[in-house]
């Protein structure tokens, strides 16, 4: 029994550790794909009416399901072999590894969340625009000025 929940164990973290850069969705406004390089941007000129702060969820609220499976396999694991054999290792295993699913997706979904900011702009021609974008340590104010970048449908508020 120990072997097989040592091969489980190294699978699972094995894909977990496999998985996690497989996915990089970014809405900071210093991140451009390579795609978005040497593209024209249209430049607008804005002045902040307000700011406020709101999570991203990079994952888009749809978690993999690595958290989930990866916390219930080691949960299962690290459960069973802590108690003896027989049918009090299985029940341990079972309890074990609902548990560390519970805590796995947990997790999963507290890293997916990114700090960001709604800014909310006045245009020159007077229109009101709100854009979402990830707090990058860049402090917006109202009444500030600041330019507005847009192409293929993003659009990143800079100074």
């Amino acid at each position: 029994m120990k072997t097989v929940s040592r091969i489980v164990l190294a699978a699972a973290l094995a894909g977990s550790v496999a998985m996690t850069g497989c996915a990089y969705n970014s809405s900071s406004p210093d991140v451009y794909t390579a795609s978005q390089a040497q593209r024209e941007e249209t430049v607008r000129m804005a002045t902040v009416e307000s700011v406020r702060g709101v999570k991203i969820s990079s994952n888009n609220g749809q978690p993999t399901g690595l958290g989930t499976i990866g916390g219930g396999a080691l949960g299962g694991v690290a459960a069973a072999s802590a108690i003896g054999g027989g049918n009090g290792s299985i029940i341990a295993g079972i309890i074990g590894g609902l548990a560390g699913a519970v805590a796995g997706n947990a997790v999963e979904n507290n890293v997916a969340m990114k700090n960001g900011l709604e800014i909310t702009v006045r245009l020159d021609n007077g229109d009101l625009r709100a854009i979402t974008q990830t707090a990058n340590g860049e402090v917006f104010q109202a009444g500030e000025r600041v330019r507005l970048l847009s192409s293929g449908g993003v659009t990143r508020v800079t100074h």
